[in-house]
């Protein structure tokens, strides 16, 4: 008898083992699960997109988060090329810019003020005396509503307030991820306001294209379609001047790697930003046809390029990343583990006339479209 309710017991045991169901993992190796919980008040969720090819992009209402970027190699392996966490959590207690959608203005402004229509603004400082990406609550640190039109596609909404940081006007942003056939992540943003504002986005993924942030981006080749930058002060405000880059450590209009002069502190610029952290202007602004950027990691062969319909890139190689941050697979991420193509108008652009303009009207519309395209050098 006891032989027998014993058996029982086991066949129930194993029959309830066999009915759980493992959760299953992104391509990356998430958790849908990790990223379910409620932040103000909002659900964040952990929404995938997957193409014909295989490629995946795994993204987070907070933020509007890129959280994981997979890609094959040249041998064909898949490999998560951004860096970034493995939980919300981890997002929520490390304020960081990891794959976030920037705004309402990306990069710096000078001493938090300008002036619109004769009528100065001062915004909320969180770079010293300056404001940078937004102010210290600046769209990478709120929550995105996010609707999944499709497989590949998702639609991410954000009302920020009129005074939100010290901006004027209602603005209402779209930003929209579209993974295409040919391994490409087409990023479209809009935004609609009610009164007259300035607004600059961007999305601030940290690449590593050999797959393993264990290793530094140094050795991955660079070629920027730029022949000028805009200087900055010590505290990286431009001045308002545009330079040439020709005969400096900055000119990447010849292939080259990361690293060959990211430390030549002997150029002012370089010494500024602690390596590379600065404003290129593309030779052909607003033409989203031309190739911007190419960034190719020999060890892996995979190749990223970027277009976009922006007048510059802010290329910035993680030279803060200073070892305290713990991320996806438990990488330590070290400084100059990733880099950053930030497309967009110029920082400061509110301050200096001769900049291109990043005024928005009741009666306008403001657009931008930035395309990561990912391929293989065999």
């Amino acid at each position: 008898m006891k032989k027998t309710i014993y058996l029982i017991a086991c066949a129930v045991l194993l029959l309830s083992a066999c009915g759980e169901k493992k959760e299953a993992l992104t391509a990356s190796g998430l958790k849908a699960s990790s990223f379910k919980t409620e932040v103000e008040n909002t659900l964040n969720e952990l929404y995938v997109l997957k193409n014909t090819a295989g490629m995946e992009v795994c993204v987070t209402n907070y933020g509007a988060r890129i959280v994981s970027i997979v890609v094959p190699d040249k041998t064909g392996a898949m490999k998560d090329v951004v860096l970034g966490f493995d939980n919300i959590d981890s997002y929520l207690s490390n304020r960081t810019d990891f794959g976030a959608a920037i705004g309402r203005y990306a990069n710096r402004i000078g001493k938090g003020t300008f002036e619109l229509d004769r009528v100065i603004h001062h915004l909320r400082q969180n770079d010293g005396e300056n404001t940078l990406h937004g102010g210290s609550s600046g769209f990478q640190y709120r929550m995105y509503d996010i609707k999944q039109i499709d497989p590949q596609t998702l639609e991410c909404s954000l009302l920020s307030e009129d005074g939100d940081n010290g901006f004027p006007g209602n603005l209402n942003v779209k930003v929209f991820y579209k993974l295409t056939d040919d391994n490409a992540i087409d990023i479209s943003y809009e935004g609609l306001t009610d009164r007259t504002t300035i607004v600059n986005m961007t999305n601030h993924s940290y690449f590593n294209l050999s797959g393993d942030a264990n290793n530094t981006v140094l050795d991955h080749v660079l070629f920027m379609d730029c022949d000028n930058y805009t200087p900055t002060d010590a505290e990286l405000i431009p001045t308002g001047k545009i330079e040439t880059v020709k005969a400096t450590p900055l000119d990447f209009t010849t292939p080259k790697t990361i690293g060959q002069n990211i430390n030549d502190t002997t150029f002012q610029a370089i010494k500024f930003g602690n390596g590379f952290d600065h404003n290129w202007i593309f030779n052909t602004p607003g033409d989203i046809s031309r190739l911007g950027c190419k960034v190719v990691c020999p060890a892996t062969g995979i190749v990223l390029e970027v277009y976009t319909t922006e007048p510059g890139v802010q290329f910035y190689t993680g030279n803060f990343l200073d070892g305290t941050l713990t991320g996806k697979n438990g990488i330590v991420y070290k400084q100059r583990s990733g880099f950053c193509l930030e497309t967009q108008h110029f920082p400061d652009s509110p301050n200096h006339k001769n900049f291109p303009s990043t005024e928005l009207r009741p009666d306008g519309k403001y657009t931008s479209r930035c395309i990561y395209k990912f391929g293989v050098e065999k």
